[in-house]
């Protein structure tokens, strides 16, 4: 059994920039000390990965936006265009998400009063040969994944450091119920990997914009991400997990100095 005590490594996020960048830090007893995902030698291909997106963006279209570095380029570039006589209406993935549509003037809606999609736009922590995804470093991963699962058609921008042979370097975010969290995380543990709690840099439990918590598992390989899923989803208490199989339509990759796309 897993004791609460006992959960000593946690993950501290901290918003680096107004584009959504974070600072991931493991505390352990080991020498990991920062992981950041928001370098500036990155900016550029994150900011050709987000614009070139915006190209697919159509008059009339009602369009899921996703979150994190990558999308605030994107919405940036969105914003432009809607000045500039397009119509659109947007659904945000998150809070933050929701500040910059505002911040950039893209008209918002929600699912009230839309049941589809025409495309949704979002970035990943990592993206394999496959086009399997990783998501939910930024937290936003349930409500990303509701928005890509309503879409007709799901593309993902990232910039080129977040390409993989294989998922699992990141550690994996699993969005959990508050209630009995411990009890959750000991579930996981039998999965053969130890959760982490999500800190914010206060050293609180950092909780998502559902209210909920995220432990952070650090599989190292994930050779079969459907079946993790799956197994990973059936317990109690796990309200998803930010792996995202079979979802991605289209990827787009940002390089420094251009953009290269791949679909089927």
């Amino acid at each position: 059994m897993l004791l609460q005590d006992q959960v000593v490594s946690t993950y501290h996020v901290t918003k680096l920039d107004e584009r959504g960048g974070i600072e991931l830090t493991q505390l352990t007893n080991d020498l990991y000390a920062k992981e950041r995902f928001n370098m500036k030698d990155q900016d550029n291909a994150k900011k050709n990965a987000g614009e070139a997106s915006v190209s697919l963006i159509e008059n009339g279209m009602t369009v899921g936006l996703g979150t994190g570095s990558t999308v605030y380029w994107m919405m940036r570039k969105l914003g432009e265009r809607v000045a500039n006589g397009l119509e659109v209406q947007g659904i945000p993935s998150s809070r933050q998400t929701e500040a910059w549509a505002n911040e950039f003037g893209v008209p918002l809606t929600d699912f009230s009063q839309v049941k589809e999609l025409d495309l949704a736009i979002d970035g990943a922590d990592e993206v394999d040969q496959q086009w399997q995804l990783i998501k939910g470093g930024g937290g936003a991963l349930v409500r990303e994944k509701i928005i890509a699962a309503a879409a007709r058609k799901f593309v993902v921008i990232v910039d080129d450091s977040k390409t993989v042979t294989q998922l699992g370097a990141f550690p994996l975010p699993v969005e959990i119920l508050p209630f009995g969290w411990e009890m959750t995380t000991a579930r996981i543990v039998e999965l053969g990997v130890t959760p982490v709690i999500r800190r914010n840099d206060a050293n609180d439990i950092f909780v998502s914009d559902n209210s909920n918590y995220i432990v952070d598992c650090r599989f190292g390989s994930i050779t079969d991400p459907k079946t993790l899923h799956q197994q990973l989803k059936q317990l109690t208490g796990v309200v998803d997990t930010g792996l995202f199989v079979d979802m991605s339509d289209k990827v787009i990759i940002g390089h420094p100095d251009r953009t290269e796309t791949l679909s089927e």
